[in-house]
C-alpha cells in the first residue's frame, strides 16, 4: 500500500471513529432512571462504555500509525523492523507489527 493511500485511509478512519465516539457519548444515559429500569440501564451503560473504550483504543492505534507515517517508519514492524505485509496493512492500516510479532505480542498479553 502506498503511503498516500495509507494516509488517506487512516484519516478516514479517524473521522469515522471520532463521529462514532461523539454519537455514543451523546446517547450515553446520564439521566436518572426508574428503579425498574436500573438493571437494564446498567447493562446498556456497560456496553456503551465497552464500545467507547474499544473505539478510543483503535483511535490511539490510528494516531500512532499517522505518527509513524510522518516519521517515515509506517509499514515497518515496531518490534523486528521487517516490513509489515501489504495484505495486513490493507486489512488493518493501523497495524504496527508483522503477523509473527503480533502473535507473540498477543500471547504475552494473556
Amino acid at each position: 500500500m502506498s503511503l498516500d493511500t495509507a494516509q488517506k485511509r487512516l484519516d478516514e478512519m479517524l473521522t469515522d471513529l471520532d463521529r462514532s465516539i461523539a454519537v455514543l457519548q451523546s446517547e450515553h444515559p446520564e439521566a436518572e432512571q426508574h428503579t425498574a429500569d436500573a438493571g437494564a440501564s446498567l447493562s446498556d451503560s456497560g456496553r456503551i462504555e465497552a464500545a467507547l473504550e474499544a473505539m478510543r483504543g483503535q483511535r490511539s492505534e490510528v494516531l500512532a500509525a499517522v505518527a509513524r507515517a510522518h516519521a517515515g517508519t509506517y509499514g515497518k514492524c515496531v518490534d523486528c523492523g521487517l516490513p509489515v505485509p501489504d495484505g495486513r496493512l490493507e486489512a488493518r492500516p493501523e497495524a504496527c507489527r508483522c503477523v509473527a510479532c503480533q502473535a507473540k505480542h498477543d500471547r504475552s498479553r494473556r
